[in-house]
């Protein structure tokens, strides 16, 4: 169960992205007071759940989208293995890249509290580890997004033209180096979920075999198929048991999802 939040949110902050088409995003997809949120199932168990709100605020003179995301455990989880996960990010509304991203994970003995600043004009990021008091500065070359913001970024990118058998790599920064995520595009399927049916993208995010994952081919994702690129549902195989999460609630959606019975 260790970190296990840690890879829920991941998969909610990562692996959505790859429904996206690399041209430049119109933000318009998303707006003031959108919320999501997810239950999350450890096999058999009701583990927890994932939260995504979105709200405008003012930061450094200009309008952001602040995008909190939190993870915590309930129930009999909560029990034995208390977890309390933040991330937050701050994306410039005109131009839909980060500013600054904040992660503090509180699972168990697992503790982290990180901030990452990203200064796309002279293409460096600072990077603090809050506990130790610590700072680097990082170069990067072309755009950088932080793990929060990619998911919001590209949302809003149109992905009539994609089929099954694409491949799509996404760089993103974390944890003082730049990450390389290989995703196909499987297929288009409608999925049934407990606000009904829905057409979706279901995606496959490569993962490293090993400790956490059965084999690089373990998650699978399915996003609605139309402008809000919201998740429906998250599968995975891991080495030890398997993971489900579900859209459970949400609000404030720009575009409503088209649900059938």
């Amino acid at each position: 169960m260790k970190k296990l939040f840690t890879i829920v949110v991941t998969f909610l902050f990562f692996f959505i992205f790859i429904s996206a088409d690399y041209s430049t995003p119109s933000p318009t997809q998303f707006k003031d007071g959108e919320y999501l949120k997810y239950r999350i199932h450890y096999g058999f168990l009701n583990a927890g759940y994932a939260t995504f709100t979105t709200n405008l605020v003012t930061y450094n003179e200009k309008t952001h989208y602040h995008v909190v995301g939190k993870g915590y455990s309930t129930g009999a989880v909560k029990l034995f293995f208390k977890v309390e996960d933040l991330y937050e990010t701050y994306i410039d509304k005109s131009t839909m890249l980060s500013s600054k991203f904040i992660r503090k994970i509180r699972e168990g003995s697992y503790v982290r509290d990180q901030t990452m600043v990203i200064d796309h004009t002279n293409k460096n990021i600072t990077y603090t580890n809050n506990k130790s008091n610590t700072s680097k500065t990082y170069n990067y070359t072309g755009e950088m997004h932080d793990m929060l913001s990619a998911f919001y970024y590209l949302r809003n990118m149109n992905t009539d033209n994609y089929t099954a058998g694409d491949y799509i790599n996404l760089n993103i920064f974390m944890d003082g180096e730049t990450l390389n995520f290989k995703l196909k595009i499987l297929n288009r399927e409608t999925v049934s979920s407990s606000f009904g049916k829905v057409k979706c993208l279901k995606i496959r995010p490569y993962v490293l075999a090993g400790r956490v994952f059965k084999e690089k081919e373990s998650v699978t994702m399915w996003v609605t198929d139309d402008s809000n690129h919201v998740p429906i549902q998250i599968k995975a195989e891991l080495a030890v048991g398997s993971l489900k999460a579900d859209l459970s609630s949400y609000k404030n959606l720009e575009t409503p999802i088209n649900f059938s019975k």
